[in-house]
C-alpha cells in the first residue's frame, strides 16, 4: 500500500488549497481514508475521514465547516479541500488508510499506511 500526498503549498489568510492523495497497492474502494496534520512542535492531529464509500465523512471541529473530504474511488484518489484557510491550519497534511469498511476512523492508531505529508503555510 503507496500514498501520495501532494497540493501543499504557501498561500495567504483566507485562501483555498486542495490536497490530493494517490493511492496505489491496494484495492482502494476497500479502504477507509483520513487526513491528519502536525504543526511544528505539535503532536499530530486528526482533521477529517471519511468511509471506504464515501457515504459518511468526519471532521475535527477546528476545520468542520471550512474543510470537505472526498474520494474518487475510480482514479483511487481521495481530496481535501480546504477554504478559509487561517494562520493555524499551518502544518504538514498526512494522508492515512486502513482497511475498515463502514466506520470513521479518527485516531492515528487506526490507521495502517501513512503518505509521506505536504507542507500547508497559512501566511498572514
Amino acid at each position: 500500500v503507496q500514498l501520495q500526498a501532494s497540493g501543499g503549498g504557501l498561500v495567504q489568510i483566507g485562501d483555498s488549497l486542495r490536497l490530493s492523495c494517490a493511492a496505489s497497492g491496494h484495492t482502494f474502494s476497500y479502504y477507509a481514508m483520513g487526513w491528519f496534520r502536525q504543526a511544528p512542535g505539535k503532536e499530530r492531529e486528526f482533521v477529517a475521514a471519511i468511509t471506504w464509500s464515501g457515504r459518511t465523512t468526519y471532521y475535527a471541529d477546528s476545520v468542520k465547516g471550512r474543510f470537505t473530504i472526498s474520494r474518487d474511488n475510480a482514479k483511487n484518489t481521495a481530496y481535501l479541500q480546504m477554504n478559509s484557510l487561517k494562520p493555524e491550519d499551518t502544518a504538514v497534511y498526512y494522508c492515512a488508510t486502513d482497511r475498515t469498511q463502514g466506520v470513521v476512523l479518527t485516531t492515528t492508531r487506526e490507521y495502517d499506511y501513512w503518505g509521506q505529508g505536504t507542507l500547508v503555510t497559512v501566511s498572514s
